[in-house]
């Protein structure tokens, strides 16, 4: 991905070339957000004491929950058996007589490719999905790769806000219809045939801006937001792509509400499994009232030593993590039947970086906690037979 400092500096007028690339006859309506909140018990639980009381980090992400969830209502309004049909969401890419297709079939190819390089076991589960949703979720991945790379990648050092700033001005083009190159064109013809906000997207960079200018969290209110920021928002992201099981009784808003539990369960997951690597790069992602609560500092996180101390510590924040992982379970059955099985199954590996970590002895400071591939391939048939459950029958 050495070409990602390129990708965003060059000027929004050569995306001209590529318009002929994306059906003009424009995306789906957008609601307007809804205002009320609720919150769920569970994983709320867990915030830290919040500074300002009338608008925790929760209530902000909820705001945005509320908003996705009422698209993907709209997308569900029609109950029957041609509710896909009619939108078209399995139905092979056909021209219009004013598309390319050829250059955009090529262009999705090209995401699952780079999907297929960078993330085996997470393209391996995208063959388990119809191949319109298949080819959604690579475009969604291509450019969540490309966001994370701006300040994670090679080129990382010469990346400015101001670089972010033209990436977020890329990223409203594409929305509109006007991609700058064929990656950006998968992702501006999967907004335009599913109801997928650019508010998620939007939210990623922030994140990135976060990395760029913070790298300590007072507590785990603002820990949250960052997860929300960097890997709660792919849960938002999929959700109108991988689609609610048209049987399922739960409310869009708890289905959305574990899509974004998976997500800061995962980036939770990373943090706890990265430890070490962080700290060598400078970087403490725990939340140090936390750390403090637990008579540590970041200087027993520098030097690297396994203590009960820590143990004790990270028992804690393990126990944590695998709370939103349940969380996000309940929501992961409500899906559509073709999605159900490569979300729980990646949720079910993720977990075992988890299980690693304490095999490890807690020492994620010199070791790093891995599933091995006979672990993985267990995983499957697990996945499976969890994902046969299917929805529940009491309405949520």
């Amino acid at each position: 991905m050495s070409g990602v400092v390129l990708w965003v500096v060059c000027p929004k007028e050569n995306a001209n070339s590529l318009l002929s690339l994306v059906p003009r006859n424009g995306g789906p309506k957008r609601s307007k957000m809804c205002s009320k909140l609720s919150f769920s018990s569970g994983v709320w639980a867990y915030s830290g004491t919040v500074a300002n009381p009338a608008r925790s980090s929760e209530e902000k992400v909820y705001e945005v929950v509320l908003k996705q969830a009422a698209l993907v209502r709209e997308q569900r309004r029609p109950k029957d058996k041609e509710k896909e049909k009619a939108l078209g969401l399995n139905q092979p890419i056909k021209t219009d007589g004013t598309t390319n297709w050829d250059l955009l079939n090529e262009a999705y190819d090209r995401c699952g490719e780079v999907c297929a390089e960078y993330a085996k076991t997470f393209y391996l589960g995208t063959m388990l999905m119809t191949p319109e949703r298949r080819k959604a979720i690579w475009a969604i991945y291509v450019w969540c790769r490309r966001t994370d790379e701006l300040v994670d990648g090679p080129n990382a050092s010469h990346i400015t806000p101001k670089a972010l700033d033209r990436w977020e001005n890329r990223l409203t083009d594409l929305f509109e219809g006007r991609p700058f190159d064929m990656y950006d064109a998968a992702l501006s013809h999967t907004v335009s045939k599913y109801p997928v906000d650019i508010q998620p997207f939007k939210d990623m960079i922030e994140g990135m801006r976060l990395d760029l200018r913070k790298s300590r969290y007072k507590n785990f209110d603002e820990l949250y937001l960052y997860c929300y920021y960097v890997a709660g928002t792919v849960g938002l992201m999929s959700v109108p792509v991988m689609g609610i099981a048209p049987e399922s009784k739960s409310s869009t808003e708890s289905v959305y509400n574990a899509a974004l539990a998976l997500g800061i369960a995962n980036q939770l997951t990373n943090i706890l499994r990265d430890v070490g690597e962080d700290a060598r790069r400078g970087r403490v992602y725990l939340p140090q009232d936390e750390l403090a609560s637990a008579g540590l500092s970041d200087e027993d996180i520098f030097r690297g030593k396994v203590t009960d101390k820590w143990r004790s510590f990270m028992k804690g924040q393990i126990k944590r993590a695998r709370m939103f992982f349940n969380e996000a379970e309940k929501g992961v059955k409500e899906l559509n039947s073709a999605s159900r099985w490569p979300v729980l199954a990646s949720l079910l590996l993720y977990q075992q970086i988890l299980d690693a970590i304490e095999a490890n002895d807690y020492d994620n400071f010199t070791k790093r906690a891995y599933v091995g591939k006979a672990k993985k391939l267990l995983s499957l048939p697990v996945a499976y037979a969890r994902a046969l459950i299917g929805p529940s029958s009491t309405k949520s």
